[in-house]
């Protein structure tokens, strides 16, 4: 079995969802658990590149720990947030071994299950995830501006320190009301690592569970979506 790499601390809660994921659901196919290295970085670091546009920054950044877990021997790996695959093109050119894109294998299972008006939630900066659906000619859903904002700061500011208040999930309840209500979604992305903890008996498509699909097929030497 090949020996799978983790970006991981972008953020913790996100790492741990990641890890649980892949390392019980390899046991229940082969029995055995998977070898697996974390290299934990500082969310707080990359939002700060992200915030203020220095992608170069951040492409080295992350790349440094791609690196050590190359070092370490991890044969694929994947990041287990959102916001860092907006240097992902950069960091595949930069690496040596590949990189597992969240945001391509969300599209792809959406478009292979034949879903057209996916509702997306996240941080979405930039536009890279939107482009990934249209990609493969699905035009992603998004909240209105200030929703939008209301969103990111949920998951900044309590999420991403495992923070789960009955307010936030009363908002994401009744936002995901709403779009449905207005746009007749038929599934629910959750594009950021984090909002999978407050959303556990929905029917949803939360990448993170796309991505680690992903890597356990790599590491049990099946095919899986490298890259976008």
């Amino acid at each position: 079995m090949k020996k799978l790499g983790l970006i991981g601390g972008i953020g913790p809660e996100s790492t741990l969802l990641y890890y649980k994921k892949i390392t019980g659901k390899v046991y229940k196919r082969e029995n055995l658990f998977p070898p697996l290295l974390i290299e934990s970085l500082d969310v707080h670091r990359v939002l700060s590149y992200c915030g203020q546009r220095d992608y170069a920054g951040l492409t080295a950044y992350l790349d440094k720990g791609i690196t050590n877990l190359a070092a370490g021997g991890a044969q694929v790996v994947a990041m287990t947030g959102n916001t860092p695959h907006i240097v992902f093109d950069k960091l595949s050119e930069k690496s040596h071994v590949p990189l597992v894109s969240s945001v391509a294998v969300t599209a792809h299972y959406v478009a292979e299950q034949g879903l057209k008006r996916p509702l997306l939630l996240g941080t979405l900066r930039e536009d890279f995830f939107k482009k990934a659906f249209r990609d493969k000619g699905i035009e992603a859903i998004v909240p209105e501006a200030a929703d939008q904002l209301k969103v990111h700061e949920f998951i900044e500011k309590e999420l991403e320190a495992g923070i789960v208040t009955e307010t936030a999930q009363k908002y994401f309840s009744n936002l995901v009301e709403e779009m449905n209500g207005s746009h007749h979604i038929d599934t629910l992305i959750l594009g950021c690592t984090e909002l999978p903890i407050l959303f556990k008996t929905i029917n949803i498509c939360a990448y993170c569970r796309c991505n680690g699909r992903a890597c356990r097929s790599f590491a049990q030497g099946r095919e899986g979506i490298i890259g976008v």
